[in-house]
C-alpha cells in the first residue's frame, strides 16, 4: 500500500499485541530473552528489529527457526506487526531488506492480498516495475476492492497517464446518479466495516441522513460540495477513527481567494479575531465576530460541528479542529461565497472583508511551549515538583517502543533520585498510539497489578492481547501526588490511559473534557468511492479498557475544569499548567 495511506493509519490506534524486547542484540545462536506479562506472546517483529545489525538473510532464517522450534512463544500470526517492520525498512531506504521481509510474508501468508501489494510497492521503490506489476496484479485479483493496486496497475500499463488532482477536481461536477450511488456505497461500507457504526446513531436516523443527502444531489453539485456532504455522514458515526483524513485535503484543494480571510479562535462559544491577516485596517485582534454574511456564529458552528468527527458526543474535539481549520471550514459551510461580511461586537455597522491572499493556519497553542520532543521531563523551581510531558503514545513494538521505555525508566529513576513529591503528567495534544506504551507508563504509576483491556476485538486475533492479561507494576513506582492535564485533542489510547487513571483515582485531573474515553473503535480501513474517488477511513476494531462503568458518550471529565481565556491565549499564558502548578504549592 502507499506510504500516504500507511502514514495516516499510524495516526490511529493500531493495537499490536506483543511485549517489549529488552536488549538490542542477540547472541549468534540464541534469541534475546523477552520480558512478558502472563499469557502474552513475545513480538517476532521485535526480535527481527533487535537483529537489524545482522544480514537480512540471517533474520529471515531466524524467523523460520523460531517458528519451527517455538511456535507458541511468539505472535507469528500477527501480520500487522510484520508488515510495519517491513515498511520501517522501506521508509528507512533499506529497500532490498524490505523486499525480503515482504517475500517472507507472501510465503507465510499466501492468502493475504495486502502482502502482494506491499511486495509490489517494495519492488517499485527498487525500480523493478516488472516484478511490481506482477505482484500488484496478484493483489488486485485476490481483492478487487484494492483501489491502490488498481491505480498502480493502470499507471504501470499507461506510463503517460497523469491522475487528476483533488485541486483540479474542486469545481468538477458528476451526475446526480453518480453522487447518489456513491452515497449508498458510503453508507453500506460504513455499516460493513465499522464494528460499532450504530452505537451513537440509530439505524433509522442514519438511513434518513443518507436519503436527505441523496435528495440534495443535482447535476450541478460540485466535487467540493459533495465532500462536505460526505463529511456529515461520516461524522454521524461519532468515531474519532472514522474520517476523511481530518480537514487537510479540503483545506489543500480550497482556492485561497475563497477562504474566510481572518484567523479566529473559538473560546467559550465566542469567536475572536486572532489574526486579521489582510484586514488589519478593518478588524483588530480580539474583536468578537457575531455573524458572517448574516449567519449567527452559533448557527454556523452548529453546521460545521456536524461535519467534524469526534468520539461519542464530545464537543471539545470539534472546537479544537475548528480552531485549526476555521478559515477553510467557514468557506465550506457557507458554500464558498465570493465575499465575506461580518458583524462585530461593539460596532454599529457590518464590515466587508478583503479576500484572502495567503493561507495561514494556526495549529497548536503558542502558550504550550514543550521541549520540541514527544517526551519531556522538567523539574520545577521548587525542586520537589516536576512535569512529565507525553505528547504521544505513538511508540510501537515494531518501531520504537524501546525509546519510550528507556525514556520512562530513566525519568522515573531521576524522579526517585531527585525526591520529586508531586508529578504533573501533561497529556494535552496526545492523539494516542500503542497500548504497550500506555501500559508501560501505568506500570510506573500503579501500586497493584491491573488489567488494561476488558475487550480487544480485531480481525485475525488468535491470542489474547497483551492488555487483556494482568499487568504487574514495577518494583519501584511513583509514590507522590499525581496531576493529569487533558484536552479535547487527547484521543484513542489517551482515553484508555485516562479512563484507568480516573477509575483507580491515581491523581487529580485538570483541563477540559478529554476527546476520548475507555471505549474506542480503532484501527482503520482505507476506502474509496467508485465514482468520485473520495477517500475515507473507517475504524475496524474495538478496544475497551477495564473502566467499563464510565459512560461511552462523553470523554473523561476533569476534577477541575480550567479553560484558557482569549487574553491568556494572546499573551501565551498556559492557564491549565499554571493552575496545576498552583495546586502543587498548596
Amino acid at each position: 500500500m502507499r506510504h500516504y495511506y500507511l502514514t495516516l493509519l499510524l495516526l490511529s490506534l493500531i493495537i499490536l499485541p506483543g511485549c517489549a524486547l529488552k536488549q538490542n542484540t542477540v547472541p549468534d545462536a540464541a534469541v534475546t530473552e523477552v520480558e512478558s506479562q502472563p499469557t502474552a506472546l513475545a513480538s517476532i517483529a521485535e526480535v527481527l528489529k533487535a537483529n537489524d545489525h545482522r544480514p537480512v538473510a540471517e533474520r529471515i532464517a531466524l524467523y523460520r527457526q523460531l517458528r519451527k522450534e517455538q511456535p507458541e512463544a511468539y505472535n507469528f500470526w500477527n501480520q500487522d506487526e510484520l508488515t510495519m517492520y517491513g515498511y520501517g525498512l522501506l521508509w528507512g531506504e533499506k529497500t532490498t531488506e524490505a523486499i525480503e521481509v515482504f517475500k517472507l510474508m507472501v510465503a507465510e501468508f499466501p492468502n493475504t492480498a495486502n502482502n502482494y501489494d506491499s511486495l509490489g510497492e517494495a519492488y517499485l521503490a527498487n525500480g523493478d516495475e516488472e516484478k511490481a506489476l506482477v505482484n500488484y496484479q496478484k493483489a488486485l485479483k485476490m481483492d478487487p476492492d484494492n483501489f491502490n493496486a488498481e491505480d498502480i496497475v493502470y499507471r504501470l500499463r499507461h506510463p503517460g497517464f497523469v491522475p487528476e488532482t483533488d485541486e483540479e477536481k474542486f469545481a468538477k461536477v458528476y451526475t446526480a446518479a453518480e453522487y447518489s450511488a456513491d452515497l449508498d456505497q458510503l453508507a453500506a461500507r460504513l455499516l460493513k466495516v465499522h464494528p460499532n457504526a450504530l452505537k451513537f446513531i440509530s439505524a433509522e436516523d442514519f438511513r434518513s441522513l443518507i436519503e436527505q443527502k441523496k435528495a440534495l444531489m443535482t447535476d450541478q453539485t460540485t466535487y467540493a460540495e459533495f465532500r462536505w456532504h460526505c463529511a456529515e455522514i461520516i461524522a454521524s458515526v461519532n468515531c474519532s477513527h472514522t474520517s476523511m483524513g481530518r480537514f487537510s485535503l479540503e483545506s489543500k484543494m480550497l482556492p485561497t481567494a475563497l477562504r474566510f480571510p481572518v484567523q479566529t479562535r473559538l473560546v467559550d462559544g465566542q469567536l475572536f479575531v486572532v489574526d486579521p491577516m489582510g484586514n488589519d485596517d478593518r478588524l483588530a485582534v480580539k474583536d468578537e465576530i457575531l455573524s458572517v454574511n448574516d449567519i449567527p456564529v452559533a448557527s454556523l458552528l452548529k453546521d460545521i460541528y456536524r461535519r467534524i468527527p469526534s468520539q461519542g458526543y464530545v464537543e471539545t474535539t470539534k472546537r479544537h479542529e475548528f480552531n485549526f481549520w476555521g478559515t477553510g471550514m467557514i468557506a465550506y459551510a457557507m458554500n464558498f461565497p465570493q465575499t465575506y461580511e461580518v458583524t462585530v461586537k461593539g460596532k454599529s455597522t457590518s464590515i466587508v472583508l478583503s479576500p484572502a491572499k495567503e493561507i495561514r493556519n494556526h495549529f497548536g497553542n503558542p502558550a504550550i511551549k514543550g521541549c520540541g520532543e514527544p517526551l519531556c521531563y522538567e523539574v520545577l523551581e521548587d525542586g520537589k515538583s516536576a512535569v512529565l510531558t507525553v505528547l504521544s503514545f505513538n511508540f510501537y513494538p515494531w518501531n520504537n517502543l524501546d525509546v519510550f521505555e528507556a525514556f520512562m525508566d530513566k525519568t522515573f529513576r531521576k524522579i526517585a533520585a531527585d525526591g520529586i513529591e508531586q508529578l504533573i503528567i501533561d497529556l494535552r495534544y496526545n492523539g494516542g498510539g500503542s497500548s504497550e506504551s500506555s501500559i508501560y507508563l501505568l506500570r510506573h504509576l500503579m501500586q497493584k497489578p491491573f488489567t488494561y483491556y476488558s475487550r480487544a476485538e480485531y480481525e485475525g486475533k488468535q491470542k489474547p492481547a497483551a492488555g487483556e492479561s494482568v499487568q504487574l507494576p514495577f518494583d519501584t513506582t511513583f509514590q507522590g501526588k499525581l496531576y493529569f492535564l487533558i484536552d479535547g485533542i487527547g484521543n484513542s489510547t489517551t482515553g484508555h490511559f485516562m479512563s484507568l487513571a480516573q477509575k483507580w483515582e491515581l491523581g487529580t485531573i485538570i483541563g477540559e473534557e478529554l476527546g476520548s474515553n475507555q471505549f474506542c473503535s480503532a484501527g482503520q480501513t482505507v476506502c474509496r468511492l467508485s465514482n468520485t474517488k473520495v477517500l475515507y477511513y473507517v475504524a475496524n476494531n474495538t478496544h475497551v479498557s477495564t473502566a467499563t462503568s464510565l459512560p461511552d458518550e462523553t470523554g473523561i471529565l476533569p476534577d477541575h475544569y480550567v479553560s484558557q481565556s482569549i487574553d491568556d491565549y494572546l499573551n501565551e499564558i498556559d492557564t491549565v499548567l499554571e493552575f496545576a502548578i498552583g495546586l502543587t504549592r498548596m
